[in-house]
C-alpha cells in the first residue's frame, strides 16, 4: 500500500497531465510485453507491437537493452523517467542522457539488489552508452507507441473531461475520490493499491501530478525517490463510460440519433456531452480537425451547441435544447 499524504497546499496544486508522457509509455509498454497480466486488454496492440518490432530489427535490441532496465518488478530506475519527458519525448531523451554519472550508477545499483543488473549497466555511467540507449528508447517509441498517439491522446482527453466533472460537484476532494477503482480518499490521505511494502508519500507542499497512462494495468505506479516531483501513474480506463454510452447511439447497430444526424455528426454531439474543443472532437471520432470543426458548427448553426474560444482552442458545449435532444435519444436507446 502507498499513503500519499497531502496538506492544503497540494490540495492546490493537484494536476492531471495533459498529454501523455512518452518515457512513462515506454516503460509501462515494456512491462505490458513482459506479463500475461491484462493480456486480453492489450492483445491487439502486443501482436501489432511484436510484428513492429520484427520488421523494424528491433527485437534483440528490445530484448537485450530495454526489458533488463524496465524489468516488471518492484523496482526500475527513475532516471529513465524524468520529468522533462512531460514537454515530449526528445525533451525525455536528452534528460536521460545527461543524467548524472553518480545517479545513473546508484540507481543500477539499487535495480541490482533488487532484480539484477545486466553486466553491462556499469557502462552507462558514459554519455555515449546513454545517447546509444536513447536512440534504442526512441526507434522503440516510433515503432510501437506512436502509431497509438491518437487513441491514447484521445482516452486521456475524456479522463481529463471526466476528472473536471468532479471537480465542479465535488471540489478536488470529490476528484481524488473518484480517480481509481486502486484507490481510495479518506482526508488527508491518499490511499493507493500499491505492490510491495507499505510506503508513506508525504508531499510537503509540492503538489501532485496524476497521469492516467493508457498502458498501465491494474496498480498505479509512481517513482521510487520521494526527492523527486510527485507524480502518480494510473490506469486510463480502456472504455469510459461516455465511451458505452456512444456505443449505444453509434455503435454497429443505428440509434435514433445516428438515424437523424448521421452517425459521425450524433457521435460528434455525444463526444461534446463532457466539453471538448475541436481537436479532441477529432481525436475522439477519428475525423480530421477541419471536419470536426465543420460537424461542430453545423451543430451549433441547429441550436444543440454553443462555441466559444479559449486561448487558441474553441472549446463546445451543449446547449440546453442539445442536452435534451442527446437524453431523449438515450432514453429511446434503451427502450
Amino acid at each position: 500500500m502507498l499513503r500519499v499524504h497531502f496538506s492544503d497546499a497540494d490540495l492546490a496544486l493537484v494536476r492531471v497531465a495533459a498529454t501523455t508522457d512518452p518515457l512513462w509509455d515506454i516503460a509501462t509498454s515494456l512491462h505490458r510485453l513482459q506479463t500475461h497480466q491484462g493480456r486480453s486488454s492489450f492483445e491487439g496492440w502486443i501482436a501489432s507491437a511484436r510484428a513492429r518490432l520484427r520488421e523494424r530489427g528491433l527485437e534483440r535490441a528490445v530484448r537485450q537493452i530495454l526489458l533488463p532496465l524496465f524489468p516488471r518488478a518492484l523496482y526500475f530506475p527513475d532516471f529513465l523517467t524524468p520529468a522533462e519527458g512531460a514537454a515530449g519525448l526528445a525533451h525525455g531523451l536528452e534528460a536521460v542522457a545527461a543524467t548524472p554519472h553518480r545517479r545513473v550508477l546508484r540507481e543500477m545499483a539499487r535495480l541490482d539488489r533488487v532484480v539484477g543488473a545486466p553486466s553491462w549497466a556499469p557502462r552507462l555511467a558514459e554519455r555515449g552508452t546513454r545517447e546509444e540507449l536513447t536512440r534504442v528508447l526512441g526507434a522503440y517509441h516510433e515503432a510501437v507507441i506512436a502509431p497509438y498517439g491518437d487513441r491514447i491522446q484521445a482516452g486521456i482527453d475524456a479522463e481529463r473531461t471526466a476528472h473536471c466533472r468532479r471537480l465542479l460537484d465535488g471540489g478536488v476532494r470529490g476528484m481524488l475520490t473518484g480517480l481509481s477503482p486502486a484507490m481510495r480518499w479518506d482526508h488527508p490521505v491518499l490511499h493507493v493499491n500499491y505492490p510491495g511494502s507499505d510506503r508513506d508519500l508525504y508531499l510537503g507542499g509540492r503538489g501532485l501530478i496524476l497521469a492516467p497512462s493508457y498502458f498501465c494495468w491494474r496498480d498505479p505506479v509512481t517513482l521510487a525517490d520521494p526527492g523527486l516531483p510527485p507524480v502518480l501513474m494510473y490506469p486510463l480506463l480502456r472504455r469510459s463510460r461516455t465511451s458505452a454510452a456512444l456505443d449505444g447511439l453509434v455503435g454497429d447497430t443505428p440509434g435514433p440519433l445516428a438515424v437523424l444526424l448521421g452517425r459521425t455528426r450524433a457521435r460528434v454531439l455525444s463526444v461534446i456531452a463532457c466539453g471538448a474543443t475541436t481537436s479532441e472532437i477529432a481525436r475522439a471520432t477519428g475525423v480530421a480537425v477541419s471536419s470536426a470543426s465543420k460537424h461542430a458548427s453545423a451543430l451549433r448553426e441547429a441550436g444543440l451547441v454553443n462555441s466559444s474560444r479559449q486561448a487558441a482552442s474553441v472549446l463546445h458545449t451543449l446547449t440546453p435544447v442539445g442536452t435534451a435532444v442527446l437524453a431523449a435519444s438515450r432514453a429511446a436507446a434503451h427502450g
